[in-house]
């Protein structure tokens, strides 16, 4: 960065007066600004020193302490925020320069909103899951479309109630998103918000009102009889068969996706997995081993896949589609969400419904089903919220409920 002052020659009038023009260089681009009010003779034009020299004795007042300060003060206005923008990784455009110094009003430094969310993300890049991570990332575009559709600028001063209904309107109108959706960009926007205050970058508090509560929704799993059929089905298909196997891993383990992945043959014992949990940071937990999990482990012993044959999460859940499709997993399966107020109702083949997340719901709720104690199953999958266990345990009571009515319930009494 350069800046430099020189009298504009060219423009000199009647009085022999010239105006000063400042011309500010860097990163190839350059700026050039006539200093307001300032008009200097140029036998008063300290050339070297680039400053208004002092008018003689007997000369009238040439205003060289006023405009000397009104210089002095940009120099120091324009080495403050290349200061601020390399402290803060900021690459600096023409258009982002001229309009921080704005030149007719105070300089303004405050943290700039979208690139404190990048160092945000970068910040998190060695303590976040890679999931996380992609999460920030795909909310911080949303804020961007946000901002570039409505028009409104987002600084930390603007994350109001006003930017609040703005941005939910948006969402729901413009978007379509679903409301569980939507929560979760409150939620980041809240931690982010969080975050930089902690640093000293903000003082808004007025986020902490927003409200955006995830609705409960259906929980999608494979009863055993479903399960079971799928464990079973003859795949002619090899890339189908890798798919059917890892995800039934899944479901007689109760782990995510993220942990099947990373899941090497150190992790293995007779008996149990021991092995770190990605989400949730828990190390050494130990998951069980039941029969079911041991025959696909033994499936793929001293091969190309062992211990298990992974793909992207992406790919896996396209092809799981297709498994189930294959297992007639067929049950008409509703399912209710809501944009804002707006109700939206489907019902669906269950197998278009199926995603590696229900492996680990299929994991919970059967094993509730089959009688495993709830303490026993929280330990193995690690769940922390209890509301969210309480719908698998609901669900497990209902079933038995029903099983219960089935049997008992066709018992007749002969009154004879």
């Amino acid at each position: 960065m350069q800046l430099t002052f020189h009298l504009r020659k060219d423009k000199a009038n009647k009085a022999g007066q010239m105006p000063v023009r400042m011309v500010l260089t860097f990163n190839g681009e350059r700026i050039r600004v006539n200093m307001k009010g300032i008009r200097v003779l140029q036998k008063d034009w300290k050339e070297r020193e680039q400053r208004v020299k002092a008018n003689g004795k007997r000369e009238p007042y040439n205003y060289h302490i006023e405009y000397n300060k009104q210089l002095d003060e940009l120099d120091t206005k324009v080495k403050k925020l290349f200061r601020y923008m390399m402290l803060n990784a900021i690459h600096p455009s023409k258009d982002y320069v001229t309009n921080k110094l704005s030149f007719d009003s105070e300089i303004n430094l405050s943290h700039e909103f979208f690139p404190s969310f990048h160092e945000f993300i970068q910040k998190g890049k060695n303590v976040k899951t890679d999931g996380t991570l992609r999460r920030y990332g795909t909310a911080l575009n949303f804020y961007k479309d946000f901002s570039e559709f409505t028009g409104y600028e987002l600084t930390f001063d603007k994350i109001n109630l006003d930017f609040f209904e703005k941005f939910r309107d948006y969402a729901f109108e413009e978007r379509q998103t679903l409301n569980n959706y939507f929560s979760k960009l409150i939620s980041v926007l809240k931690t982010f918000m969080n975050w930089s205050h902690e640093r000293g970058y903000h003082e808004n508090l007025l986020y902490k009102k927003f409200k955006a509560p995830e609705q409960e929704i259906e929980v999608v799993y494979l009863t055993m009889d479903e399960l079971m059929r799928l464990y079973q089905y003859e795949f002619h298909n090899r890339r189908l068969e890798h798919t059917r196997d890892t995800y039934c891993f899944g479901c007689f383990t109760g782990l995510r996706y993220s942990d099947l992945s990373q899941l090497s043959v150190s992790h293995i014992h007779e008996d149990y997995l021991l092995m770190n949990i990605k989400k949730t940071k828990t190390i050494a937990h130990k998951i069980p081993l039941n029969r079911f999990a041991k025959e696909i482990l033994d499936k793929y012993k001293d091969t190309v896949y062992e211990p298990l044959p992974i793909i992207s999460d992406v790919r896996f859940n396209l092809h799981l589609k297709e498994c189930c499709r294959f297992a007639k997993i067929n049950e008409p399966t509703s399912i209710t969400r809501f944009i804002g107020k707006k109700r939206l109702d489907k019902t669906l083949p269950k197998w278009k419904l199926i995603t590696s997340h229900t492996a680990r719901k299929t994991f919970v709720t059967n094993s509730l089903v089959l009688g495993m104690k709830e303490m026993v199953v929280r330990n193995i999958t690690g769940h922390r919220k209890e509301e969210s266990f309480r719908r698998y345990v609901k669900i497990a009571e209902d079933l038995k409920k029903s099983e219960m009515d089935n049997t008992w319930g066709k018992v007749e009494i002969n009154e004879s």
